[in-house]
């Protein structure tokens, strides 16, 4: 019995990535324009948008989730040849679903408190 696509996961050869360099951006003056990892283009002087920010942030999510999934279906239907391709998509699209399901948890967390202050 055979399973369409696995012969050709079977073919690529195991061979480690290139280490990618790390670059540490904390506290760096980005220009407008220069996109971060999660596809938000960051506010020069804070006269964007928040509203707009939090649009784009989640835009990014879904966009990420889209090349999951297209990724996902090659890989069904033997037509990915790169298989490192679909599991870095993947992990970054679960790292950001994780950190954009984090902030709104602080973010409720932070409105909570304020709700409790006393006035």
């Amino acid at each position: 019995m055979s399973i369409a696509g696995i012969g050709a996961v079977a073919a690529v050869p195991l061979t480690p990535p290139a280490p990618t360099p790390v670059l540490d951006v904390s506290g760096a003056n980005l220009s407008p324009g220069i996109t971060t990892g999660a596809g938000v283009t960051p506010v020069a002087g804070g006269n964007g948008d928040f509203g707009n920010v939090l649009t784009q942030a989640v835009q990014g999510i879904a966009d990420r989730q889209g090349n999951v999934d297209a990724l996902a279906q090659q890989a069904a239907t033997g037509s990915l040849t790169d298989v490192h391709q679909y599991l870095i998509a993947s992990t970054e699209a679960s790292l950001a679903t994780q950190l954009t399901v984090t902030v709104r948890n602080k973010a409720l967390e932070a409105f909570n408190e304020i709700m409790r202050m006393p006035l």
